[in-house]
Parts: C-alpha cells; structure tokens; sequence
C-alpha cells in the first residue's frame, strides 16, 4: 500500500481509501456479514482511510462503520460530513452529535461540509457555520475542517484562496477530468485533495473493448481507472466505494503499485480520452434544445447513456442505467420506448441528429443483453 500526507492535516494517510456509500444491502440496512468483513479485509491490507456519510445506505452507513472501527479506532482515518446548511445552530450540531452517536467514537478525524458550492459557502457557511466548526474543533469532537465540493472551477479556486480548509473531497476520473488544473492548483495551496468516484460512480466499473485497448497490460477498466487517478501526483487518496470483497482486493493491488502509470500510458489515456470525448459530441452535445418532448421522454440523458456504450464500450453500466430509468419510468424521465415520432423534436436540434430513429436504436441497444 502506499501511503501520503493529507495536506495541511498533517495526518499519514493510505493513497487508497474506502468509501463506505455503496456497502452491500439487505433490504433497508447493510448486510453486516458481507459488510464488516470487507472493511476489514481493507484495513489489514493497510487502507488507513474511511469516509462516510449521513444519508449513505439509507442511513445505515455511519453505523456500518463505527461497528467495523472497533479494535481499529486508532488506526483509521475516520472522515464524515454535515449536510446542514440551515442557519439553526441547533440542528448543525444535532447532525454532529448523531455522527457521534451513530459511529460510536469520541471524535471525527476528518470533518467535512457537505457538496459546498459558493451559494452555500457564501450564505452558510462564512456567515455562521463556519464558527460552529472551529468550535466543534477547539472542544475536540473534530480533528480537521475539510469539505467535498459540487461547485464550478471558478468558485473552487476563490475557496482554495480563502485557505479556510484542510482538504477537499472532489471528483475526478479518467472520464472527467474537469477539475484537473483546479486540483493541482489546491494542491500547491498545502490542501490535501481526495478523489470520490475515481471509477466514475460505477461507470468505469465493468468491461469496455474500447479502454481495456488502452494500455496493453491493464484488461480489467477499474485497475485502469483507479491507477490513472494515482498516477496523479496532486491526488492524495483515490476514495473508492466498494461494494464486494473482490472490489476490495483488487483496488488495494492497484494501490499496492510504486507507478501506477507511466507517462507514455498516460499519454496514451490522454490523447485516446480526448478523442473518445469529441466522438461523443458528434453524436448529442447535451445542449437540450431538443426539449421539452411532448411524450416525456429526457433525450439528452437517453443519448448521454447510449453513448456510454456505443463511444466507451461500457455497456454493463449503460444498460443497468437504462433499466433504473425504465423501471422509474417517472414524468418526463421517460425511457425512449415512450417516443411515439411526432418529430417534434428534430428541427430544434442543431446537428440535424435524426432523434427519433436514435431513440429507437438506443432503446434497441440499451434493452439488449
């Protein structure tokens, strides 16, 4: 395994950390057989690194977690977060003292504010909440003030300037790499930086022709992707969430390699990501204009996953969010079977994409297998 320091927190940490949002259910709660002894068998391997979260596993997580920390506390890395971004003091620290109580520990090693964007950090935030943090902190209940992000480049680089926080939880993928500049730029700032959904939430989770091409000794696309997000010299800790102990072992023997890329492979990945990435905008730009559909159906997101298959090769995952969305089949997120050809839609869109004909060729693809 290797290891790193997380920033300004100064804390040794594992390069791979367990994300705990996508544990393994039974029902409405996780099924603890399965689950416990998969975080285990992580931190034997040395993962030193856990994050969770109120709502993950329908709230379930948290208490997942605490109960796979005994004998382990001291060991572990414990990261969490707060959602709260009411100006009532109350509530906020209700949401600490239940992650307390729900974990079963003294204190959160990693305490961070949920998805800010600049309206929350502006409105919340700096204004009040901010002082419940250093509290929260000078009482020790919270080792380090960190937060994940879900804002835009310009809003992250104004938040790494104010210097307020310790590390920031942020996404970034062989498939996105948005945030890439941003990061380094955090980085350099003394921030820790950790990546949530290094496998694209799942997207990078399955079998693909098209990238398995990539780099010849690499065939399995999770390897390929968490090595990619390694290779990153400004990434401190790829934060994968596992749901299998084979998930568990086979990213902790991406994470156990000295170089996880060269830079010939990375520029393989470059160039070929760019490519696959411009092909994709020949087919939909996502520009909506398209929309509103008379039937209720959201093109855009129909095509966006048709060409998860057909320009990435990763249909295991276009399929499976198909069939989430046509077994949902709720108002306006129609799958494309919903299409009656009223051509509505065709004149609106600018690249004079046949949207019908598509629909249908995407349902047909997408319903396949």
């Amino acid at each position: 395994m290797q290891y790193t320091i997380l920033g300004r927190t100064g804390l040794k940490v594992s390069r791979l950390g367990f994300g705990a949002m996508r544990l393994p259910m039974q029902g409405e709660t996780v099924n603890r057989e399965l689950a416990i002894p998969m975080i285990h068998r992580a931190f034997e391997a040395g993962v030193t690194y856990i994050d969770t979260a109120v709502f993950y596993c329908q709230q379930d997580s948290q208490r997942v977690v605490g109960e796979a920390l005994k004998g382990w506390r001291d060991r572990i890395v414990l990261s969490t977060k707060n959602h709260c971004f009411e100006a009532d003091e109350k509530a906020w620290w209700t949401n600490l003292e239940n992650s307390l109580d729900r974990l079963d520990v003294q204190y959160i090693d990693i305490y961070n504010t949920h998805g800010i964007n600049a309206e929350t950090y502006d409105t919340a935030i700096v204004p009040h909440i901010w002082k419940w943090l250093e509290k929260a902190k000078d009482q020790g209940l919270i080792g380090h003030i960190c937060t994940s992000f879900h804002g835009s480049r310009a809003f992250f680089r104004r938040m790494v300037d104010d210097g307020r926080y310790e590390s920031v939880t942020i996404q970034y993928n062989m498939l996105n790499r948005e945030f890439e500049e941003e990061i380094a730029y955090a980085k350099a700032a003394g921030m820790g930086i950790v990546v949530m959904g290094p496998v694209g939430g799942g997207r990078l989770g399955g079998d693909s022709e098209v990238l398995a091409r990539l780099v010849p000794d690499i065939r399995r696309i999770p390897e390929l992707a968490l090595r990619f997000v390694l290779a990153n010299p400004n990434v401190d800790i790829a934060l994968s969430g596992m749901s299998t102990l084979e998930q568990v072992l086979e990213n902790v023997e991406a994470a156990s390699v000295e170089t996880p890329l060269g830079d010939a492979d990375l520029a393989i990945i470059s160039t070929q990501t760019r490519q696959l990435a411009e092909m994709a905008k020949l087919y939909c730009t996502g520009c909506g204009y398209c929309m509103p559909c008379p039937s209720g159906i959201d093109i855009p997101q129909i095509f966006s996953i048709y060409n998860t298959g057909r320009v990435y090769g990763l249909w295991e995952h276009a399929r499976a969010q198909y069939a989430r969305l046509a077994k949902a089949r709720r108002e306006n997120h129609l799958p494309a079977d919903a299409c009656i050809d009223c051509g509505t839609c065709a004149p609106k869109c600018p690249q004079g994409i046949a949207i019908s004909a598509q629909l249908r060729a995407a349902h047909e693809a997408l319903s396949a297998g």
